[in-house]
């Protein structure tokens, strides 16, 4: 009898729950192509952009990668989507590695203008439903992109349907002004500092 009371009790609850969600996604109607920027110091801000990629690819959207700093990796994400759905998803890598790497700051400029290009022509394509600008946001603290040219290009030329997605640190403060959806990753722990490097599958 106990856990017919817990069990009733349980199911009043969860249908109350129910109910009060009932009524609050009945009020949710509106559509729109989003501004996503995912940022903080935690990891999993490129993480999340790809996993919305590998959806974008599942509801047969059409979709685009602009990848910002990280040139001199060998991806996984990129070995993956440039072989297996390269007619699903474009695919451009503009940098040329960290800032530290390259310590040539006109060659990354010119790296990050390259990518800005690619960028404003994927999102114009109103075939295009879905751009992931990843690290873009280094780019723009460095001041390779200026973040004032990349918020205005968004709010005046983004097709009304397209989903945009900018991950990186230190995302300007114009650019979380003007973004529908905004995720902060928090640093917790990482493995790095206990002297573990980045390994395949879970970093790149």
């Amino acid at each position: 009898m106990p856990m017919q009371d817990e069990n009733a009790r349980h199911r009043e609850k969860m249908q109350r729950i129910k109910a009060a969600r009932d009524r609050m996604m009945a009020a949710r109607t509106g559509e729109k192509g989003l501004i996503i920027v995912l940022t903080g110091p935690g990891k999993g801000k490129s993480s999340s952009g790809f996993g919305m990629v590998m959806r974008c690819i599942a509801h047969g959207m059409p979709c685009a990668v602009v990848q910002f700093v990280k040139g001199s990796w060998k991806t996984g994400e990129a070995t993956f989507l440039r072989e297996r759905f390269a007619r699903e998803c474009r695919f451009v890598i503009s940098g040329e590695g960290f800032t530290w790497e390259t310590q040539d700051r006109e060659r990354d400029i010119a790296a990050a203008r390259r990518g800005w290009a690619a960028a404003q022509e994927f999102i114009r394509d109103p075939e295009i439903r879905f751009v992931l600008l990843d690290e873009i946001n280094i780019a723009l603290r460095y001041g390779y992109l200026d973040a004032g040219e990349v918020v205005d290009f968004l709010e005046t030329e983004k097709p009304p349907m397209t989903h945009v997605v900018l991950t990186g640190r230190n995302a300007p403060e114009r650019l979380i002004e003007a973004a529908d959806l905004v995720t902060e990753m928090t640093l917790v722990r990482h493995p790095f500092r206990d002297g573990i490097k980045a390994q395949p599958g879970v970093e790149f």
